[in-house]
């Protein structure tokens, strides 16, 4: 006698789990409908529903530089580059560290300065290069960290290792964790809003900001600066709103059907979406339409309404703090300067410098920044040695994940201080090594969370951002 399929699916290890917890997926949804358009309960609270330290930021904007900008071109000067350069590194301290496909073949490493001056900004008398004015503006609201290290020197699995803890792709991102574990504060709008721009350089994958294992409501949304401002948020011609709502309430039942049947927690997280994406009909296009900022505000940034920008972006994400979005990512690509560096860093820094000062002091201005953390950085460094032939302000540089430079603002961080420090040619941390898994253990705790107890169980075993590492850097906080 063949089973009917009903039964069979009813049987199911996974159904029987998931309508032991029926009820609580009843009172999600009826919270999520009530008033017709509210976000359920738990996507409104998050697993951590009391702050395990008492929270210093509320939310986080990640400035990500793809392709590793040069920590010894930008904030970690070495003067004796230039006094060596043409020299081989030194096998003392070359070592056994392991290098990029670029350098094996090359063989050798011939040591290059900075094509650029440094010059000591703020109260604090930090040194930056002179690409950088409008951050030596800002230099005393920073935590510059010259010590920072990460475990690959090829860029996807640096840049995965920085977002979601891990070398392997498949793990939740930083912003999926925040999402599932602190949740929503604007019911209007994601808890993750990721931006982009930049021309070229490494290729931005969508799973760098995707959830991994968690439920897929807390994957990023990508906002876009031209035509829909999210895909397919836009009614289609000859659709109403209000027929939008029927619709949307129609898949809503038949949803919930399914839920009611087989108890899969990830049809509640689509539930979740569809009211989300319904919402965000409104609330997006007036949160991208910068044109309704004052022209000093837009002068202020270099924004141009209805033109993509890293500027542009800057000045939404403080539209997005300001609606309490609480992980925004922007993406800023083509800072891999395998050769002509100097040029390359002269045009990313005249697209960044501007924009990032004007976001800190905007954020500050308004009150903002006392609970926005602000992260600036790339995936890693680079090298102290040339890649290719050195020219009158021509050469390159390659991947070095051993030492390289990120900066903090805002949240909880002490400002105005350089943390760490590398040795005389840039290349190995000699004092408070930063670990990637630290600075996300760090930044963790400015929210409020331990790290260590912010897990989701997935494939037998309890999973959470720092792996098995990561530490507290009590040095950078006030």
């Amino acid at each position: 006698m063949q089973i009917p399929r009903e039964v069979r699916q009813a049987l199911t290890r996974r159904a029987f789990l998931g309508r032991s917890a029926a009820g609580i997926g009843g009172i999600a949804l009826a919270s999520l409908l009530q008033g017709g358009l509210r976000a359920a309960g738990p996507s409104a609270t998050g697993a951590v529903a009391t702050p395990h330290v008492a929270p210093r930021a509320r939310r986080v904007i990640f400035l990500f530089m793809s392709g590793g900008p040069s920590h010894i071109d930008l904030f970690d000067p070495k003067p004796k580059l230039r006094a060596m350069q043409g020299q081989e590194l030194p096998p003392s301290v070359r070592g056994q560290e392991r290098f990029s496909a670029n350098t094996v073949r090359q063989g050798s490493m011939p040591l290059v300065g900075s094509a650029f001056g440094f010059v000591r900004q703020g109260r604090s008398g930090v040194e930056m290069s002179e690409l950088l004015p409008h951050t030596g503006r800002i230099v005393d609201d920073l935590a510059i960290v010259r010590s920072m290290q990460t475990d690959s020197i090829n860029h996807d699995p640096a840049v995965t290792m920085l977002l979601t803890g891990a070398l392997a792709p498949g793990r939740p991102t930083v912003g999926a964790w925040l999402s599932y574990g602190l949740g929503s504060i604007n019911k209007d709008l994601p808890e993750y809003v990721v931006l982009l721009s930049g021309s070229g350089g490494q290729p931005l994958r969508a799973r760098f900001w995707g959830q991994g294992f968690l439920p897929s409501n807390h994957q990023g949304v990508q906002f876009r600066s031209g035509g829909d401002p999210v895909l397919y948020v836009s009614n289609p011609p000859g659709i109403s709103p209000t027929v939008r709502r029927q619709l949307l309430d129609g898949v809503r039942k038949l949803n919930q059907a399914h839920l009611d049947a087989v108890g899969d927690p990830e049809i509640a997280a689509r539930i979740r979406s569809y009211e989300m994406a319904y919402r965000m009909q409104t609330s997006v296009p007036e949160l991208m339409d910068i044109s309704r900022e004052p022209a000093g505000v837009l002068e202020r940034y270099g924004a141009t309404p209805g033109k993509a920008s890293f500027a542009n972006n800057c000045l939404l994400a403080r539209r997005l703090a300001e609606r309490d979005v609480r992980f925004v990512q922007l993406y800023h690509r083509d800072w891999d300067h395998h050769a002509e560096l100097p040029n390359g860093l002269k045009t990313q820094c005249a697209l960044t410098d501007q924009p990032v000062a004007a976001l800190i002091e905007d954020l500050k201005q308004r009150g903002l920044l006392e609970d926005t953390l602000v992260i600036w950085g790339g995936e890693f460094g680079r090298t102290a040695f040339s890649q290719g032939p050195i020219k009158p302000g021509s050469f390159g540089r390659d991947h070095h994940a051993r030492s390289f430079t990120m900066w903090l603002a805002g949240g909880g961080i002490r400002p105005g201080i350089v943390h760490g420090k590398t040795d005389e040619f840039g290349f190995h941390v000699l004092e408070d090594l930063v670990h990637v898994h630290d600075l996300q253990a760090t930044m963790l705790h400015c929210l409020g969370v331990e790290h260590t107890r912010l897990t989701y169980r997935s494939q037998g075993r309890e999973f959470r951002l720092t792996d098995t590492g990561g530490r507290v850097v009590k040095k950078l906080l006030l």
